[in-house]
């Protein structure tokens, strides 16, 4: 399954926008306002995004959804401020590093429950460098995009950090667990210069 639902025509439009979320939540301490109505179709499609921001090639904040409730530009404004403000492993982005900031943005695909009977079954069900994972079982949960395939290259080890990362030890199995598999469509990091609309 490919998942491309923004033509790269618009990849421009949406880093500026996630940039301007950014500079208003400095300025104003809370979320922009979006008027959807002013976007292109393609933009106002009931979609969820995940922002990832690096300052120098370091992580810097990284939050979206999973669920898609709001119409894309909506989704991205608050992934934009969440990443920058209420990601709990960093500082709230400064006005002095915000040029500094490389913005991308995951748009995601629904949620696709996998169905297994073991975790070797589920191992051989994942498929690397494409599937997003989401692992929850009671009511703990972990979520890895795509792009974490770079740094964890075999299905065995992103299912162990994977697992880490939700607050379960790396051999943990259950007949409750849970998994879900996504797409997404990254908007490389830019410094979204240009305006739309």
């Amino acid at each position: 399954m490919n998942w491309n639902p923004v033509e790269p025509k618009h990849h421009d439009a949406l880093l500026s926008l996630a940039r301007e979320s950014i500079k208003f939540g400095i300025d104003n301490g809370s979320v922009m306002e979006v008027d959807p109505a002013s976007y292109p179709a393609p933009l106002r499609e009931t979609l969820s995004t995940y922002v990832t921001l690096h300052k120098r090639g370091d992580l810097r904040g990284c939050i979206g959804h999973l669920e898609a409730r709001y119409p894309l530009v909506v989704d991205l404004v608050h992934s934009a401020y969440a990443a920058a403000f209420h990601d709990t492993r960093f500082p709230p982005v400064s006005e002095e590093e915000l040029n500094e900031i490389d913005i991308s943005i995951s748009v995601l695909s629904p949620l696709e429950e996998i169905e297994f009977s073991s975790e070797e079954d589920l191992l051989q069900k994942v498929i690397p460098g494409k599937d997003g994972l989401v692992l929850q079982d009671h009511g703990l949960r972990g979520c890895f995009l795509p792009v974490m395939w770079e740094r964890l290259p075999s299905p065995e080890i992103f299912l162990k950090f994977l697992k880490e990362k939700a607050g379960l030890p790396h051999s943990y199995w259950s007949e409750t667990l849970r998994v879900f598999r996504f797409r997404a469509q990254k908007i490389p990091n830019g410094k979204g210069d240009s305006h739309l609309p």
